[in-house]
């Protein structure tokens, strides 16, 4: 007679159940690792996104090494405030306080923000530094005799006229990669990307303080 072939054991109610158990516990965790990474995602990215949904689109792209050589030279001679309209990752802002001005740099990017505070604190300039997260439309630069623009085309006419409205005579505007369309620059340095166009207010505005000679006395 042929041998008969061993039945195969049957798993109890209990194995069944404590595999179904653990691949339920692993389909939880599967799913809280793949919702949280795609939360932490949302949070990384959604900084970086939302400008563009508005009118007008101020992308984070990171200054070069020539770029900001040369908006350090037309900072030359000059003191007092230093704003960076849109400071990104601080890059600016640190430089300039390196130079020994009180720098503040306004960034809509929370996560931007950190970092520069990040970078500032590791630099040994966070007592001379400062990094806001704000709107640049909802602040006012009145207060600053230094600006910094790394703007783009769309938004440098409206920008031209809030600063023209709120700076002092005596501010220098400098812009970077664009131009603003009606000034004239004062100065300008740099080639491609990384040209920088220097303006004085002052000569913008047509208020440029008067001299006046005093002719000399004759004898009657």
């Amino acid at each position: 007679p042929g041998a008969m072939s061993p039945a195969l054991p049957k798993e109890s109610p209990r194995e069944e159940g404590e595999g179904g158990s653990r691949r339920s516990s692993w389909g939880l965790l599967v799913t809280a690792g793949v919702g949280g990474t795609l939360v932490a995602l949302y949070a990384v990215v959604t900084p970086f996104v939302t400008p563009a949904l508005r009118k007008v689109c101020l992308p984070f792209v990171p200054a070069t090494a020539a770029q900001i050589q040369n908006v350090l030279k037309m900072l030359e001679n000059r003191s007092g405030s230093l704003v960076d309209i849109g400071s990104g990752d601080g890059r600016i802002v640190i430089a300039a306080a390196k130079k020994g001005f009180q720098a503040v740099g306004y960034e809509l990017n929370p996560w931007l923000v950190w970092y520069s505070r990040y970078r500032a604190w590791r630099d040994g300039v966070h007592q001379n530094t400062k990094f806001y997260i704000s709107d640049l439309w909802k602040v006012s630069f009145s207060c600053y005799r230094n600006v910094v623009v790394f703007g783009v085309p769309q938004m440098m006419p409206q920008l031209e006229k809030k600063l023209e409205e709120e700076l002092e005579c005596n501010a220098r505007i400098i812009a970077c990669r664009f131009p603003f369309p009606c000034w004239i620059p004062d100065h300008i340095t740099g080639e491609g990307i990384d040209t920088v166009w220097a303006y004085d207010l002052k000569h913008s505005r047509g208020c440029e303080t008067k001299t006046f000679e005093i002719a000399p006395e004759t004898e009657s």
